[in-house]
């Protein structure tokens, strides 16, 4: 049977994860409503996308018994109140990132999963690809030998979108952009807490960070080195230095295509979109889609590919790096 989905929101990502959803099997996954605040716009959304279900309000969709998931995809300062609506309906949640403004609510998020009894993942997409599945298991099999130092870098000029650079809308680098480096280190390192993190950044004058910098030390001797900026294009490729040699995750290594190890160069290419995208590569929104499939078909309550404990250590790292750097939101003294 089709896993069946609820949309909420009808932003661009929205659009981009049910572009992706039609180079999926329609018997495997069927987006069967969408929900926003203006009825009209979700009844646009519903039009374009050919879904049967369109409601003006969050607290219809999380009603409706005909979802089996629901993809979250609000602005990431409404994750935590909305997450929490369809989690206490007891609906199963793909939360996208960020999977809230900070580590206590992420925490609150996590514990309303478990009391419900229901599945979350927040979609770190980049978890879901081929190109990190085949990082995971060169890491297992030990292909570079020890590792010992991963960088990341990831720098888009997002200067001119206003929520990339307004407080009350979540914006700075971090949030949005250096998410992806931390996760990637993260993944490397087998979810380990960093024994340190030394983190600095220059701000904006609306109070968020514009471009950052962070150095992590791990157990047995292991760095990591973030650059994240908001400001200026970086390389946007992770490299994974061990005794033995180098893995390369080439431009964008938050939705890879080319991996190189040890100067060998291997392509997972994406389907083509039937629409136009929002976002680079977003085709591979597909993945995680799969993956929560294939999670709720074995009963699992969290993907092992991103497991609940890595995004709450995500966040924590994140509110630390934020307290360094001197970035504070509204949120944080709820």
């Amino acid at each position: 049977m089709a896993t069946r989905w609820g949309l909420c929101g009808a932003g661009k990502i929205s659009h981009d994860f049910s572009v992706a959803m039609k180079t999926l099997a329609p018997e495997h996954h069927q987006i069967a409503a969408i929900a926003s605040q203006s009825l009209e716009r979700a009844k646009d959304f519903a039009k374009k996308h050919g879904i049967p279900t369109a409601y003006g309000s969050y607290a219809e969709l999380a009603g409706n018994p005909d979802v089996d998931v629901v993809y979250l995809g609000v602005l990431h300062t409404e994750h935590w109140k909305v997450g929490l609506l369809f989690l206490e309906a007891g609906k199963n949640v793909l939360c996208e990132k960020l999977f809230a403004m900070n580590s206590r609510q992420v925490k609150e998020l996590v514990a309303a999963a478990k009391k419900n009894n229901v599945f979350l993942m927040e979609a770190i997409w980049s978890r879901c690809f081929p190109v990190y599945a085949e990082v995971r298991r060169l890491l297992a099999e030990e292909a570079v030998g020890e590792v010992k130092l991963v960088k990341a870098y990831f720098g888009s000029p997002q200067l001119h979108i206003p929520r990339s650079v307004r407080k009350e809308l979540g914006g700075g680098a971090l949030l949005d952009i250096g998410v992806y480096c931390l996760q990637f280190v993260l993944m490397v390192f087998d979810g380990e807490k960093p024994a340190s993190i030394q983190a600095t950044g220059a701000l904006l004058d609306s109070g968020v960070d514009e471009s950052v910098v962070v150095a992590m030390k791990f157990s047995r001797n292991r760095v990591a080195l973030c650059a994240f900026s908001i400001a200026t294009r970086l390389p946007n490729d992770a490299v994974i230095c061990g005794t033995g040699g180098c893995i390369k995750v080439l431009d964008h290594m938050h939705c890879p295509t080319t991996l190189v190890v040890n100067d060998k160069e291997m392509k997972y290419p994406l389907p083509e979109p039937s629409l136009p995208l929002n976002f680079t590569n977003s085709t591979g929104l597909r993945y995680e889609a799969e993956e929560v499939r294939q999670c709720l078909l074995k009963g699992l309550k969290e993907s092992q590919r991103m497991p609940l404990a890595q995004s709450v250590l995500l966040m924590e790292i994140m509110d630390e790096i934020r307290k360094q750097v001197g970035v504070a939101f509204s949120q944080d003294s709820q």
